[in-house]
């Protein structure tokens, strides 16, 4: 079987599946390439809402392949990080579906999802002490954004993993979804309808905004950054049609 990123757009959804089962979905060159580029015609597919990136079972991703990662050197590293990048910097909103071992690299594409859910046998690993690793791609930060300090320093100094369920008591994970990957699937994909049913551009505006939004300190700051996306969206067709649902539907009850 060949490796590869299994992409499939439906019902305003892009699943893109990391397919490695001999190497438990590693991230090769190829595949973190192939990981970017999925990513991409997700983001040029105008009737895709959301993005859901999963691993093939059992395994959600053990990493980067070690060879690769083993001759890199800074350009090779910024190879070795291009399709969880790409996860961090997608303009629609991103869910990771983790099923299983999600290992350093792997820990890192979990974390540059803006949602995770949870499977039974998710564990988030980070192993870069055990190989006498430093952390890269931004682990440390996006650990600290979603975790605290705390947790995350118990990570990345102590090598601490969470499991499903410690993953969720901590706030990384959103939700525990008791099944197999199927129904951890459609889990994801239930979460992202409400994204699906939006207009587009409204859920594009609004991932701009939060990330404009992230770094401020006062609220007033906050009002400022939401008011123009907010006025376009008034005079939006999209918005005139659904007001008008809404009070219909209203007036008949």
């Amino acid at each position: 079987m060949t490796d590869r990123i299994h992409s499939e757009h439906d019902q305003g959804v892009a699943l893109l599946t990391v397919d490695a089962p001999k190497s438990r979905n590693a991230l090769t060159l190829d595949l973190s390439a192939e990981l970017a580029a999925a990513v991409a015609r997700a983001e040029a597919d105008e009737s895709v809402h959301a993005v859901i990136v999963t691993g093939a079972p059992p395994a959600f991703c053990a990493g980067a392949d070690l060879t690769a990662l083993g001759k890199a050197d800074a350009e090779g590293l910024r190879s070795v990080y291009a399709g969880f990048l790409a996860v961090a910097g997608c303009t629609l909103p991103t869910i990771a579906a983790v099923g299983g071992a999600a290992v350093g690299a792997g820990l890192n594409l979990a974390l540059a999802a803006d949602v995770r859910l949870v499977g039974p046998h998710a564990k988030f690993i980070p192993r870069f002490l055990e190989l006498g690793l430093h952390p890269g791609g931004g682990m440390t930060w996006m650990s600290q954004r979603i975790l605290g300090p705390q947790q995350a320093s118990a990570m990345a100094l102590f090598g601490e993993t969470l499991t499903a369920e410690s993953a969720v008591k901590a706030g990384f994970a959103l939700r525990f979804v008791d099944g197999d990957h199927d129904a951890l699937v459609q889990a994801a994909r239930d979460l992202a309808a409400p994204a699906v049913a939006a207009p587009r551009e409204v859920v594009l505006s609004t991932k701009r905004t939060m990330r404009q939004t992230s770094g401020l300190t006062e609220h007033a700051a906050a009002v400022d950054a939401e008011l123009a996306p907010q006025l376009e969206s008034l005079a939006a067709p999209a918005f005139a049609e659904r007001l008008a649902a809404m009070k219909a539907r209203i007036s008949g009850r």
